[in-house]
């Protein structure tokens, strides 16, 4: 009788983007999934949005490879903005895209933010509901695709 190898476990780690190859790897994960495969965007999903200092570009390794993305910015008082949750295909069994969401609310709740908001491409609802995201508003298009308005309280760090 044969065994199968004992599968290794994937190291997981979530930061946010400083240096500059971890900025260009952000916008690479990005553009395979906007561009590349759910053809969203033309050319690029970069905005102006990106070049505003106060965004954060959030990276998702799995074993030392950049394969998750995802951006947060405020918007006005307490109130942050996340966005462009983008994970590679053959990371999705990490569940890098929940840590990736779970990572954004964190830090923006550690930067003084109250309530986060984020535009949900429909399929993906339920998924942030199973992270505490409620609905907030009705579907509308975004990018040719229907986005759910969603929201999230934001706790104030522990002390």
């Amino acid at each position: 009788m044969t065994s199968s190898p004992t599968p290794v476990a994937s190291v997981v780690t979530l930061a946010v983007a400083s240096a500059a190859d971890e900025i260009e790897a952000h916008f690479a994960v990005r553009h395979s999934v906007f561009v590349h495969d759910q053809r969203l965007f033309t050319g690029s999903d970069r905005d102006a949005r990106d070049d505003d200092p106060a965004t954060l570009h959030v990276i998702g390794m799995v074993d030392g490879e950049v394969a998750g993305a995802v951006r947060l910015y405020p918007l006005r008082g307490a109130l942050w903005k996340g966005d462009r949750l983008a994970v590679l295909p053959g990371a999705r069994v990490h569940q890098l895209g929940g840590q990736l969401v779970q990572f954004a609310v964190r830090t923006a709740s550690a930067c003084g933010g109250r309530r986060m908001i984020a535009q949900v491409q429909v399929p993906n609802v339920g998924f942030f509901e199973r992270l505490g995201w409620v609905r907030d508003g009705a579907p509308a298009h975004y990018v040719g695709v229907m986005h759910q308005p969603m929201g999230i309280p934001l706790r104030p760090p522990a002390r």
